[in-house]
């Protein structure tokens, strides 16, 4: 079972239908349970039905080499300032008023789309929300949810300006909202993902990481044509999850094209990625361990899986052995656990006593998805939004049932990481550390696997007077690795206070607070 010829990664990547060819038809993805009993514990129907259970790569790396190395150099494709439209009219068309059921706020909301390519009529929907206090000096902030809805997660559950109530009809403001430190852009990509679509359909079967990245790109050029006051501001892009990839890949070709041009396009200053898939082979290795170290696995499944099963770029065929305790760990945790958050109660019924007794305990709404579903399906909102103009034939949902198809995926982006830091970008890694899909012990892994000397040890941070919000380690080069304790995969919904001082942190470029005393 050739690890290399398979994207093995984490749910929460991506929920894209399955494809296999003929020769993947006859393998099992050796991770597949992971996945599979995630969306056991997932909350919403139509995600089961709709979001494939994994996703390949498509185009196998050379057997006797593990690194598909042409993932380190930008791929252009085609002229890219050809896909540059005119944008006089749509800042103001985009403007928000109000949506249905928000309470009254102090700045400027924008949502709409951008055109990526006019020729296949392939458009990226934006949701954004200008500062909350005017200021010329804020940066702009880009939020990727990693081939998830950035406006279903990111903007509705996690850090931005509104919560949706459970009655799904009117929302309520998030104290912690990161607009209230910069300019929030949330962007729906790829094209099929959320309100994101394309008239050509044969996109939807050639989307990878190269397309997706350029399509991101090509959409801020068109983005700050329509918001020319930004196009001069500091610029950090942010995200969770998969944008582990599309982040760092993205701040690669601002800095190339920058360069290209000798001149400035794109003001960017650094990336923050969080729970992020960053390196199959430590992220994989680490999921294990740190279901073992949760007990969530025994330690007999764990050391059977270390000892026979392989985990590197060029592992070639697992053994019985392996498939065998992979079985075991699977029998485990399918029922019942949400691995995006494995301490974190599931969504029941209204009224299920369980839920109740479990969300009073924890403080925690485990059907939050829910409500975002049913309110961003409301014609009402659509319109205020300025989303669906072209009448998708589905309703909204968090992922993608069009994407059939994963073209490219390198198995680390960890060069892709030093070539930012070698341009001084700031660098962030943080982790929830409840998160069992891209777990702290996988980023920890990751991180171990640079070899980075380090800067400022292992220490406490807190978040509130001297109450601990996680740890955090500073490494030379310019890179800094911060935990969120008591967070699963979606930090800014399990903890926003910790990680509204995160964010604010980061974007000042002061150090984080430390445990005193």
């Amino acid at each position: 079972m050739p690890l290399v010829s398979i994207f093995l990664f984490s749910l929460f990547s991506f929920c894209f239908t399955l494809y296999r060819t003929k020769e993947t038809q006859r393998r099992m993805d050796l991770l597949a349970f992971l996945i599979l009993s995630s969306f056991v514990a997932q909350t919403h129907g139509r995600m089961k039905e709709q979001c494939s259970l994994y996703r390949y790569k498509a185009t196998l790396l050379k057997p006797d080499f593990g690194v598909d190395t042409s993932h380190f150099k930008v791929f252009e494709h085609g002229n890219i300032e050809t896909n540059v439209y005119p944008q006089e009219g749509f800042k103001e068309k985009d403007r928000i008023a109000r949506l249905p059921g928000q309470p009254p706020v102090n700045f400027s909301q924008y949502g709409g789309y951008v055109t990526v390519n006019q020729s296949a009529g392939r458009a990226l929907f934006y949701y954004f929300v200008e500062a909350q206090q005017p200021n010329d000096t804020l940066p702009l902030l880009l939020w990727l949810n990693g081939g998830f809805s950035s406006l279903g997660y990111g903007a509705m559950q996690e850090l931005g300006p509104f919560r949706v109530h459970n009655d799904s009809k009117r929302l309520h403001t998030n104290d912690f909202a990161w607009n209230h430190v910069a300019n929030v852009l949330f962007l729906e990509s790829p094209a099929g993902v959320g309100f994101s679509y394309s008239n050509t359909t044969a996109d939807y079967d050639n989307t990878g990481d190269r397309s997706t990245t350029t399509d991101n790109y090509v959409f801020l050029l068109n983005w700050l044509e329509r918001f020319p006051k930004y196009k001069n501001r500091t610029f950090y892009i942010s995200g969770r999850d998969y944008a582990g990839h599309h982040v760092p890949q993205l701040a690669q070709t601002i800095l190339y094209h920058n360069k290209k041009a000798n001149k400035t396009i794109i003001n960017l200053k650094g990336i923050i990625i969080g729970n992020a898939v960053i390196n199959d082979e430590t992220d994989i290795k680490g999921t294990y361990d740190h279901l073992a170290s949760h007990v969530f696995a025994s330690d007999l499944e764990a050391s059977q899986i270390q000892k026979y099963c392989g985990f590197s770029p060029n592992a070639s065929r697992q053994s019985p052995e392996c498939t065998a305790a992979i079985d075991a760990v699977e029998e485990d945790i399918a029922n019942g656990l949400d691995l995006y958050n494995i301490y974190a109660p599931i969504c029941f019924p209204k009224g299920d006593t369980v839920q109740h007794l479990e969300a009073s305990v924890l403080e925690f709404d485990p059907c939050s998805f829910d409500y975002v579903y049913a309110y961003l399906n409301r014609p009402d909102v659509q319109e205020a939004l300025h989303a669906n103009v072209t009448k998708l034939t589905h309703d909204w949902d968090i992922c993608s049932s069009f994407i059939k198809k994963w073209k490219d995926s390198p198995s680390t982006v960890i060069p892709l990481l030093r070539e930012l830091m070698a341009n001084g970008l700031r660098v962030w890694i943080y982790s929830g550390d409840l998160d069992g899909t891209v777990s702290v012990t996988s980023t920890k892994y990751s991180i171990n696997s640079m070899k980075l000397p380090v800067k400022n040890d292992w220490s406490p941070w807190a978040y509130f007077a001297n109450v601990a919000g996680g740890y955090t380690e500073e490494y030379e080069g310019g890179l800094k690795f911060v935990t969120v304790r008591l967070a699963g995969q979606q930090v800014p919904k399990d903890q926003p206070a910790k990680a509204f001082v995160m964010i604010k942190h980061f974007l000042d470029g002061t150090p984080l607070p430390l445990i005193t005393g």
